[in-house]
């Protein structure tokens, strides 16, 4: 059943990289920057005398790749399709030789064990074959006292649970009545969906499958926090994906 799945997934994300990007862009551009940074600093590791060594995976289009890069960490960002990472190394302009970019697969990291302080990602680990294999790999390239700060939502958990399913539905009545642009009429919706009925998260109640992944893969402190939409996500955002609440994940080794 998981044949190719790997594959599926970045054909289909390698499809929507223009599109992906063009929003990235416009948060770089947006009040968002800004309020991204100030939570990956609130919760990012403290180090003395050198400047903070950030992965960022599953860069996509470079988003939180530049936004570490312009408070002059040494950022490394890894991507497993080339379309995004073409449209990062273009979005990144003036940092561009400030971000290593390397394509990378996210459940087999070519990095030496323990040498990154902070893990940032964002909408990946839905995406990943097998997300317990990838958790393993990050503990295993952060240094101890290091942290991962993981941010996604139950995206397609409405394929498999009446509420959740009633819940998107009437999300997409309230965009049209909001008045606001419906994320999910201009996206190739069935695609995804196929894909995502192949991938383990997609019917699991999360963040709390990853809570206990993360404790057990040997993570000694993880905290959750909800609600992150309310801080990042603008009126329209909040529109389509009430039903799909982002939450933080925060591990330290």
């Amino acid at each position: 059943m998981m044949e190719n799945i790997l594959e599926k997934v970045e054909n289909y994300w390698d499809k929507r990289s223009e599109g992906y990007s063009e929003v990235n862009v416009a948060e770089l551009n947006s009040y968002k920057m800004d309020v991204w940074k100030e939570l990956i600093n609130r919760h990012k590791p403290a180090v003395i005398g050198r400047k903070l060594r950030v992965l960022d995976i599953g860069t996509g289009p470079g988003f939180f790749a530049i936004t570490m890069a312009s408070c002059g960490y040494d950022v490394t960002a890894v991507d497993y399709t080339d379309a995004m990472l073409h449209k990062a190394k273009r979005n990144a302009g003036n940092y561009r030789n400030q971000i290593k970019f390397m394509q990378m697969d996210a459940h087999q990291l070519n990095f030496e064990d323990s040498c990154f302080d902070l893990i940032i990602t964002r909408n990946l680990t839905w995406n990943l074959e097998r997300p317990d294999d990838a958790y393993r790999e990050w503990h295993r390239v952060l240094a101890p006292g290091g942290r991962m700060l993981n941010f996604d939502a139950n995206w397609y958990l409405h394929l498999y649970d009446e509420e959740k399913r009633d819940a998107y539905f009437k999300d997409r009545i309230n965009s049209e009545v909001e008045g606001v642009n419906d994320h999910y009429v201009h996206t190739d919706t069935t695609a995804m969906e196929e894909i995502a009925k192949n991938l383990p998260l997609s019917r699991t109640m999360r963040p709390q499958w990853d809570a206990a992944v993360l404790i057990n893969t040997g993570f000694k402190k993880v905290m959750v926090e909800q609600g992150i939409g309310e801080l990042v996500w603008d009126k329209e955002e909040q529109v389509n994906y009430a039903s799909t609440p982002m939450f933080m994940i925060s591990a330290e080794k």
